[in-house]
């Protein structure tokens, strides 16, 4: 489905909220401020009061990205009248009890983070045909028994992994660098979005730069991501990008104990050191904050997705460090490419790559 542009919060005085409630299958989180490392959107003016659950996957609230950013977005929310709870899911098998409790509770909008809380929300959305769900990189379309109650909140990961590619080509090109490398968490749409990207825009930029790419099967455990890119380091790697949530962060930190080049992901990372040459990221705070705002407005819209991309700036690339600085004019070329739809990166990572 075509892309709905995203809409943007404005400056207000004084701001509803509640704090966030204590219990759950999971545990609740009363997480006011943002780990992902990003600044706070501007406040909107108040608007229908709302009550908003979410549902982090297994990353958890400390990964400093993906279910970061989802809370962050609720927070922000709160200036608009919104209130909300967080449920933190410790495994699989919490997803389902979490989203029924929130629905149970009839909260207004229930939010499930994450690709793998696909099929739990299938099953709650169907047990709970008069509550509003949403999921973030799932296909609402493709959801078993097409509920019309659930919004899908895509990204194109692609883009924002193309940028961080050929950034990273362009680095190595110019450092004789002859490899750079990925580490993915598990192997899901979303990062092979990324890592599909980033390999294409490297080759674009470099096209004798030789791709590494590995999965660790886990987006908690740090000593995993880093191993594999320690891994890829000896192996030549001069470029980091990683694609697990919170076990990506131990990748970073292999590339800071090397003194290699670290790319982030989701959120802005720049704040890990130097040694981050940027971030690719989705805005998954404004999708969490737009579709609050569809709810406060009766315009949310069940069975169908909303797609954020670098044209409607839900995508694309946060701080590019001083390594990476004297390259800002080729990106903004890859960019403006990307924005009016003469670029479109592949999605799918290659057999063997």
């Amino acid at each position: 489905m075509r892309a709905r542009s995203t809409r943007r919060a404005f400056a207000v005085i004084g701001a509803a909220g509640i704090l966030l409630v204590a219990a759950g299958c999971g545990s609740d989180d009363d997480n006011n401020s943002s780990s992902a490392g990003n600044t706070s959107t501007a406040a909107a003016p108040a608007k229908k009061a709302v009550k908003v659950g979410l549902v982090t996957d297994i990353g958890g609230l400390n990964d400093r990205s993906f279910n970061a950013l989802a809370n962050k977005g609720l927070q922000d929310a709160k200036a608009t009248g919104a209130t909300g709870r967080v449920l933190t899911s410790k495994s699989n098998a919490d997803y389902v009890p979490n989203l029924s409790t929130l629905a149970q509770q009839k909260y207004d909008l229930v939010i499930g983070v994450g690709f793998l809380m696909a099929d739990a929300v299938n099953t709650v959305a169907n047990k709970f045909p008069d509550t509003k769900f949403a999921i973030i990189d799932v296909d609402a379309t493709t959801l078993k028994g097409k509920p019309a109650n659930v919004q899908g909140l895509l990204f194109k990961e692609q883009q924002s992994g193309y940028l961080a590619g050929y950034l990273a080509g362009l680095y190595a090109k110019d450092n004789n660098i002859t490899t750079i490398s990925s580490v993915g968490g598990q192997k899901i749409p979303p990062v092979d979005h990324y890592i599909a990207g980033y390999q294409a825009g490297a080759k674009a930029a470099n096209p004798e730069i030789k791709t590494l790419n590995a999965y660790s099967q886990d987006f908690v455990d740090q000593a995993k991501c880093k191993e594999i890119a320690l891994s890829q380091i000896a192996r030549g790697s001069g470029v980091i990008f990683q694609v697990a949530g919170q076990c990506g962060l131990g990748a970073l930190d292999a590339a800071k104990e090397k003194s290699k080049q670290g790319i982030g992901v989701d959120a802005d990372q720049a704040y890990l050191g130097a040694h981050i040459l940027t971030s690719a990221i989705k805005k998954v705070d404004v999708a969490v904050v737009d579709t609050i705002k569809q709810v406060q407005d009766d315009k949310f819209t069940g069975g169908v997705n909303t797609t954020f991309e670098v044209a409607n700036d839900g995508a694309g690339l946060g701080k590019i460090s001083a390594a990476g600085a004297q390259y800002q004019s080729q990106i903004d070329e890859v960019t403006a490419k990307l924005k009016d739809n003469s670029l479109e990166p592949p999605d799918t990572v290659k057999a063997g790559s």
